[in-house]
């Protein structure tokens, strides 16, 4: 992931945060994520200054809030989710030319709606939505995390706030093209393309996800 702008780049990555991130997006598994966002902590505390690190930090309590979700414990995934958006405003608060933080703090925001009552968390959050996921592009009109944001922008919304199907289908296509081992895109590309009637080209999408990731809990959840 190339920015022309100064970027929170993957060598800057602990190797060690890194693994244990890796595992736990793949299972899902709230212990495992607790240990990685505890692992990613202790970075942000011996390197304050480093944005890398809090964006780690984010990814963590990203995936340990969805844990939560898919185990209906809404309390705790909101709690997680609160502190990812808290991780990313620090992470860009010392690097704001991060297309990846930007392109996060967009699906943070997105998922904010989706915990309270739409209603009144739409127009909270969907502005801010489109400000992150603008900036994210701005920053690098090529990064498939900011392509996939945007199309999970335009599956979630209602179609009265700029929701679109077939966009949210050509982003996350375009994800893929720019990442093609992003195992989690290939499984929103899956479902926007079966809520579209193309129940082949959904199966294709997740065999895909399942083929670069066997053990992703996010896949085999949305495997019908």
């Amino acid at each position: 992931m190339l920015l022309a702008a100064p970027l929170i780049a993957p060598s800057a990555f602990d190797p060690q945060v890194a693994e244990a991130l890796e595992g736990g997006r793949t299972t899902l598994d709230p212990a495992t994520l607790s240990h990685a966002r505890d692992l990613a902590a202790t970075q942000t505390q011996q390197r304050p200054d480093d944005a890398a690190a809090f964006y780690q930090l984010a990814r963590g309590n990203s995936y340990l809030s969805d844990a939560y979700a898919m185990r209906h414990d809404k309390k705790n995934a909101e709690r997680a989710l609160d502190k990812a958006i808290e991780n990313l405003q620090q992470s860009l608060k010392l690097n704001e030319k991060s297309a990846d933080a930007h392109s996060l703090l967009a699906d943070c925001y997105g998922r904010k709606i989706g915990m309270g009552m739409p209603l009144f968390t739409g127009p909270k959050y969907g502005p801010k939505i489109d400000i992150e996921n603008r900036r994210a592009l701005e920053l690098d009109p090529n990064n498939p995390h900011a392509h996939a944001s945007l199309g999970r922008q335009y599956f979630m919304a209602p179609k009265m706030f700029g929701g679109d199907l077939d966009k949210a289908i050509a982003e996350f296509r375009k994800s893929t093209d720019l990442d093609t081992k992003s195992d989690e895109t290939f499984v929103w590309l899956a479902m926007a393309l079966r809520k579209k009637g193309d129940a082949a080209g959904a199966e294709q999408a997740i065999q895909n996800a399942l083929k670069l990731n066997p053990g992703s809990a996010f896949a085999k959840a949305n495997a019908k």
